[in-house]
C-alpha cells in the first residue's frame, strides 16, 4: 500500500505542495506583483535596519595586469527570487565570502596567501586594504620574539577611470593612503587591545581610532571621510597581524554584518599564513638536509674534469634519495659514484646520506668496486628492510687510461669519444643493493683522452610518457647531437653538455629526482709518468735521489732538484725501514708535480714534534714545511704516501 507523505503537523502533500509552489512563479510571468492581496506571496517583509543602503557589488573580473571590469549594470543575484533587498543582500554577501576565501586558501607561500586576500576584497568589499604583519613572524610554537613589532606587508587601492564604453575600468592609484612602514605595539596600548580582542571593529569607534592613529603613524592621520574596519589577523596561537579596510566618502559605510565578512577574511588569511610559515621552514629544511647530504662542490683531481646538476622532482617535493660524488683515490686516482634509493622523501634522503658516507669510507680504503658495493648492500640490509638502492661505482685511472665500473641496478652509463659518438657502455646490470646474497661483477674498459663519461639516475631517462630504454637512447642521440656542434676534434663544455642534456626534459618527464656526473677524461701523457721499483735496503734513498734527478732535468724541472731529493729521501727511507716488498716510486709531471712512495706496511706515518735527544722524527716535518701538499693513504697491499711540489706552470 502507498501512503502520501504528509507532516505531522497537517501539511499538504508533496504534490499539492509543490503546486502551490510554482504559482508565484507563473503569477510572476503573468505580470502580477508579489504583494497583491490572495497571491502565493503575500505581502512584503518590511525593511530591515540599513536595507537602503546599496548591496555589495559583484566581484570584479580580472581584466590585465592592474585593471578590472566593473559592469554598471547592477545583475539580479541568481540565488535569490524574491525581491526583497535583505535577502539579496546576504546571499550576495556570502557568495563574496565564499569566492574570496577560496581565493585566499589558494596560496601557497606567505606572498600569495596576503595578495590573495587584497585581489579577493579590493575593490569588491573595500577601496583600499593594508596588511601588516608581526616581524618577524613567529614559526609553529616558537615564542614571538619582543618587542611586538607590525610591519606593512601590502597595500593594495584601486580607483576608477571613465573609458569609452558603458563600462568603468579600476585601474591602480599611484597615491595610496600613506601608513608607517615599522609600528611597535605598545603593551597596554589601544591597539594591543583591539588585537588582543581578536573580533574586527569600525575605525570610528573610540578604541578603533586611537588604535589606527599607533598603526598607521601619528605623522599619517587617516584622510577624512574614509569608512574603515580594523581586523587582527590571529593565527593558530597567537595574533600575527592586522588587516585595515578602507571605503572612500561616496561608496556606502560598513554594516554590522560586514564586521562578520571581515571576520571571516582575516581568519582565513592568519590561518593560511600560519601554515605558509611553517611549510616555508619544512621547505628550509628539505633544502638544507638535500645540500648537507650532497657535496658542496666537485675536486679536481689530475687528469679528469668534472660537472653535476642535480634535481628535484618536484617544488613540492624537495628531497630524494639520488646522490653523486667523485672521490679523489691514491695514485691520482679518482671514484665516480651515482646512486638512486627509492623514494623521494625524507627518509629516502636520510638512507641517501647513510649510503654515500659508507661508499666514501670504502673508497678510502681503496677497494675494488664490486667489493665497493658488495659492502653497500650489506649496510643497507643492516639499515632496515625494504631499504633499496641501485647504484653506479666507477674508478678512472688517468695513468693507464682504463676505467673499471660495478653495477648495482642502475641505468648504464654513455661515453660520447671525441669524434661525436656516443655509446651505452655495457656493464653487468647486477641486482639492486639492499636485496642481499649477490655478487657484483666489475669490467674494466678503455677511457681514451677526450672521451666524456655521463652517469645519471633514472629520472632523467624514465618517465610516464616514456621506458627506461627508449630514453637512455634519445639520451645518447641528444649527446651525438650535441658533439657534432662542437667538432670532430673538441669536446663540448661539460656545463654546457649538463644544461643541454637537461633541456630535452619535456612536459610529464620530472616523474623523480634526477641527479647527472658529467666527467671529461684528459688522462696523463706516458711522457709525463716515471715509475720504478726500488729493493727495500739502504742503498734505496741514494738511489731515489739519482732516478728523480734525471726525470727532473728530462722535463726541465731542475729548479725543484734539492726539495725532491730531500722530501724523497725522506719518505723512501721510512717506507725501506718498514717494508718486506719491493717499494714503488711514482712522479707525475702535470700542473703540479706529484711523488708517491708505496709499501706494503699499513702502518699510516704520523707527524710528531720531535725532542732535541730524539735522532729521527724530523722526516714528515720537512715534507710538511716543504710540499705544497702531503698524505698518506691505506690500501689493500699496504700504504701509499704522496707530496706534492708547486711549478713554475702552476
Amino acid at each position: 500500500m502507498t501512503e502520501h507523505p504528509t507532516s505531522h503537523e497537517g501539511r499538504q502533500p508533496l504534490a499539492a505542495r509543490s503546486q502551490e509552489r510554482a504559482r508565484p512563479r507563473q503569477e510572476a510571468a503573468a505580470g502580477l506583483p508579489s504583494d497583491v492581496p490572495g497571491t502565493a506571496g503575500g505581502p512584503a517583509a518590511p525593511a530591515a535596519p540599513g536595507a537602503d543602503a546599496p548591496p555589495l557589488p559583484p566581484p570584479a573580473s580580472p581584466g590585465g595586469p592592474g585593471a578590472m571590469a566593473v559592469a554598471v549594470t547592477p545583475q539580479h543575484p541568481g540565488g535569490s527570487r524574491s525581491g526583497d533587498p535583505v535577502a539579496r543582500r546576504e546571499g550576495e554577501r556570502l557568495r563574496f565570502v565564499g569566492a574570496a576565501t577560496r581565493r585566499i586558501a589558494r596560496g601557497i607561500d606567505l606572498d600569495e596567501i596576503v595578495l590573495g586576500l587584497c585581489r579577493a576584497t579590493v575593490p569588491t568589499f573595500s577601496d583600499e586594504i593594508l596588511v601588516y604583519l608581526r616581524d618577524p613572524l613567529p614559526v609553529g610554537d616558537e615564542r614571538p620574539v619582543a618587542p611586538f613589532v607590525l610591519r606593512l606587508r601590502r597595500t593594495d587601492r584601486l580607483r576608477l577611470s571613465d573609458l569609452e564604453g558603458e563600462e568603468l575600468v579600476l585601474v591602480p592609484d599611484p597615491d595610496p593612503t600613506p601608513a608607517a612602514e615599522l609600528c611597535e605595539v605598545r603593551s597596554g596600548g589601544a591597539l594591543a587591545e583591539v588585537l588582543r580582542g581578536v573580533r574586527p571593529v569600525f575605525g570610528d569607534s573610540a578604541a578603533a581610532k586611537t588604535a589606527l592613529a599607533e598603526l598607521l603613524g601619528p605623522e599619517h592621520p587617516l584622510p577624512g571621510g574614509l569608512r574603515a574596519v580594523l581586523a587582527p589577523l590571529r593565527g593558530r596561537r597567537r595574533v600575527i597581524g592586522a588587516a585595515v579596510f578602507l571605503r572612500r566618502p561616496e561608496r556606502a559605510g560598513f554594516e554590522p554584518n560586514d564586521l562578520l565578512v571581515a571576520a571571516q577574511l582575516a581568519t582565513h588569511t592568519a590561518l593560511g599564513i600560519d601554515k605558509a610559515v611553517l611549510y616555508g621552514r619544512e621547505a628550509y629544511i628539505a633544502d638544507e638536509l638535500q645540500r648537507t647530504m650532497l657535496p658542496d662542490s666537485l675536486p679536481q683531481p689530475t687528469g679528469v674534469k668534472l660537472a653535476s646538476r642535480y634535481l628535484p622532482a618536484a617544488e613540492t617535493a624537495r628531497v630524494g634519495g639520488d646522490w653523486y660524488d667523485a672521490i679523489p683515490l691514491p695514485g691520482s686516482r679518482v671514484a665516480l659514484v651515482v646512486g638512486d634509493v627509492m623514494g623521494h622523501s625524507m627518509t629516502s634522503a636520510a638512507i641517501m646520506g647513510q649510503l654515500r658516507t659508507t661508499a666514501q669510507t670504502l673508497a678510502g680504503l681503496d677497494l675494488p668496486p664490486q667489493e665497493v658495493l658488495h659492502h653497500l648492500d650489506e649496510q643497507a640490509q643492516r639499515l632496515g628492510e625494504n631499504r633499496m638502492a641501485t647504484c653506479m661505482y666507477a674508478v678512472y685511472d688517468p695513468v693507464s687510461h682504463r676505467i673499471t665500473v660495478a653495477n648495482a641496478g642502475h641505468p648504464p652509463p654513455i661515453l660520447l669519444h671525441l669524434g661525436g659518438r656516443a655509446e651505452v657502455l655495457r656493464v653487468p646490470p647486477g641486482a639492486p643493493i639492499g636485496v642481499g646474497g649477490v655478487d657484483f661483477e666489475a669490467v674494466e674498459l678503455d677511457a681514451p683522452a677526450g672521451a666524456t663519461l655521463l652517469l645519471y639516475t633514472d629520472g632523467l631517462v624514465e618517465s610516464r610518457l616514456r621506458d627506461v630504454w627508449t630514453g637512455i637512447e634519445q639520451l645518447r642521440e641528444r649527446l651525438a647531437a650535441t658533439a657534432q656542434l662542437t667538432g670532430p676534434d673538441h669536446s663540448p663544455p661539460l656545463e654546457a653538455l649538463c644544461d643541454d642534456v637537461l633541456d630535452m626534459l619535456g612536459p610529464g618527464d620530472r616523474d623523480d629526482d634526477i641527479a647527472l656526473l658529467a666527467a671529461r677524461f684528459d688522462g696523463i701523457a706516458p711522457s709525463d709518468v716515471a715509475y720504478w721499483f726500488l729493493e727495500p735496503e739502504d742503498a734505496a734513498p741514494g738511489r731515489a735521489r739519482r732516478l728523480a734527478r734525471r726525470a727532473l732535468a728530462r722535463w726541465d724541472l731542475e729548479e725543484l732538484t734539492d726539495s725532491v731529493e730531500l722530501l724523497i729521501s725522506e719518505v723512501v727511507t721510512n717506507a725501506v725501514r718498514y717494508a718486506e716488498r719491493p717499494v714503488t716510486l711514482r712522479l707525475l709531471r702535470t700542473d703540479v708535480l706529484r711523488c708517491e712512495v708505496g709499501d706494503d706496511s699499513p702502518q699510516l706515518p704520523r707527524q710528531r714534534r720531535a725532542r732535541d735527544t730524539d735522532e729521527g722524527g724530523r722526516g714528515l716535518f720537512l715534507v710538511n714545511r716543504l710540499a705544497r701538499r702531503w698524505g698518506a693513504t691505506r690500501l689493500s697491499g699496504g700504504k701509499v704516501v704522496w707530496f706534492e711540489l708547486a711549478t713554475t706552470r702552476s
